[in-house]
């Protein structure tokens, strides 16, 4: 077990009685936690943690038991018992006109700099990211909070100190979207009767609270993006904490509006009934194509004939992302609902011409894809590669969005979902999950969830994709295309090669701020172990302050 970093003795922050149970808020002070640690905020936390953490608790307990039948060898298929829910025609509630045009999503973290930057951009919304993209150190947290909270009233700004440069809000910003963390991740600072509570309640409660009111005030209301769900039990349990939240506050039923992100394969096989039971919340569902990779190899990691090739040879374009795509759009049309497409990781690339042309036709080609398939919009990291989604969209899509685009020609299949693309495992594959792997953790476990490396924006998703495929690829004894087996032994050598390649690329000074052995160490023990974390982000966190 790896040391704590920066392990400090813990502080009571705030500790009181919440109409019974004791709630303790614990860590570091933070300039202006008082602002969201509202006893408002902290009264529904409160309540929202008594009445839904034990089914949260009990959700996380059954995709336990669902990975034991995945590995025993059953196979997903659309579920029997909601086949009525699948054949019949409902649609969802109508969307607010702020959520009516889509075509355009830029997604990041909650720092002030970020969060400014993103609503100016060209675009019509911003997911500011409390998940993926974001280390949830208790510093992270709050003050993404914050810069929320000034955003909304328009009060936030930013001086950059190497520059001088003062960052301010435009008059027109995009519509703000809230992904908060998923089901799974706790919130170790705030605990109610000993217990941690959700993180994604947290994240939830905390900014509806502070915020729902505001939001109301300037036309446009609480949406969020919901990640990482498994089943539509768990979207079951989102819409319950919805409707219990609106009642708390004294909100309209259906003023909160959500997103779910289709990033697991099992979520796959329950779109119609995910949307069923958020139909009075629903927004749309998204395509989140990294989570999906990871979770299809996390979900069949035991098995042999479900080895992925290379990370950079697994594109949108093979037939079992391409299938899950396509139904993504059908279902999403046939409910009235919006169909969003992936992530564009690329960033521009100013040091070579050549390299960054190369890179932005990469874009254009695959937001082209997404929309001549329907999508009604799509994502991307960087405000540089805004022109170009906006003009492959804009060239298909001449209304807000695509929802007349049903896609009867669509008829997916259980194999199609499962079909297991072809190609090489290479020697430079390995390298380059061991280094983005390595580099995306050091980050991370400094305060970084969104990291920049190779002319891409990593974020937990990608990270895990290259932790995965390393710990089947070891187990199962897979070769490269040399003919090499890759074993642990390989994985040594070539971790000590990358990194002394590591430390050649950030240089001396980098090292001395760094924590490359704390973050190499961690990564040699995932990759090593028997027994796959289900995410990183999980022995992770217990090294955050």
């Amino acid at each position: 077990m790896l040391p704590p970093m920066n392990a400090k003795p813990e502080e009571v922050l705030y500790s009181r009685e919440q109409n019974g149970p004791r709630l303790e808020v614990l860590g570091p002070h933070v300039e202006r936690s008082a602002e969201v640690l509202t006893p408002l905020a902290l009264q529904l936390l409160a309540s929202l943690h008594r009445r839904f953490n034990a089914r949260r608790v009990e959700l996380l307990a059954a995709r336990e038991r669902r990975q034991e039948e995945l590995d025993a060898g059953v196979r997903p298929d659309f579920l029997a018992s909601t086949a009525e829910v699948r054949a019949d025609d409902w649609r969802i509630s109508p969307v607010p006109a702020d959520l009516a045009d889509r075509r355009l999503e830029i997604t990041g973290p909650v720092d002030r700099k970020m969060v400014i930057n993103a609503l100016n951009a060209p675009v019509c919304a911003y997911m500011a990211d409390f998940e993926d993209s974001c280390s949830p150190t208790w510093s992270n947290m709050i003050r993404g909070q914050v810069n929320l909270a000034d955003a909304i009233r328009r009060t936030i700004t930013y001086g950059d100190a190497a520059t001088g440069k003062i960052y301010r809000l435009g008059e027109r910003t995009a519509t703000l979207i809230v992904r908060p963390r998923g089901w799974h991740l706790p919130e170790k600072h705030v605990r109610i009767n000993g217990e941690s509570v959700s993180g994604a309640l947290f994240d939830f409660a905390l900014f509806i609270a502070n915020n729902h009111a505001a939001l109301a005030k300037r036309g446009t209301g609480p949406y969020f993006y919901l990640p990482k769900m498994e089943s539509h039990l768990e979207a079951r349990l989102w819409n319950d904490v919805f409707l219990a939240t609106q009642d708390a506050l004294g909100l309209p039923r259906g003023t909160i509006k959500a997103t779910v992100l289709i990033e697991t394969i099992l979520a796959a096989f329950e779109m119609d009934e995910i949307l069923y039971e958020l139909r009075e919340h629903a927004a749309g569902l998204n395509c989140g194509r990294w989570d999906y990779i990871f979770s299809f190899i996390k979900k069949f990691r035991h098995h042999p004939d479900f080895l992925l090739p290379d990370r950079a040879a697994v594109g949108m374009d093979r037939h079992f992302l391409k299938s899950y795509a396509n139904l993504l759009i059908k279902t999403c049309h046939r409910r009235g609902a919006h169909a969003m497409g992936g992530m564009a990781a690329q960033i521009p690339i100013r040091h070579d011409t050549a390299a960054n042309e190369a890179a932005l036709n990469r874009v254009r080609t695959d937001k082209l894809r997404e929309a001549r398939a329907g999508h009604d919009g799509t994502w991307i990291a960087h405000p540089g590669l805004a022109q170009i989604a906006r003009d492959a969209f804009d060239s298909v899509m001449r209304g807000p969005n695509q929802l007349d685009v049903l896609r009867l020609d669509v008829n997916v299949s259980p194999g199609d979902l499962l079909r297991v693309p072809n190609g090489g495992i290479t020697e430079n594959g390995l390298r380059a999950c061991i280094r983005v792997g390595v580099q995306y953790i050091e980050a991370w476990l400094r305060g970084n969830g969104c990291v920049p490396l190779y002319n891409l924006m990593e974020d937990a998703a990608t990270a895990e994709i290259c932790r995965a495929q390393l710990w089947q690829w070891i187990r199962h004894g897979a070769r490269t295309t040399d003919g090499q087996l890759v074993t642990a032994e390989r994985f040594d050598r070539l971790l000590t090669a990358e990194l002394d390649r590591i430390h050649d690329e950030v240089g001396w000074e980098r090292l001395a701020t760094g924590v490359f052995p704390t973050a190499a160490r961690l990564f040699e023990r995932m990759i090593k172990e028997e027994t796959f974390d289900e995410f990183l982000t999980l022995p992770a966190y217990e090294l955050l302050s």
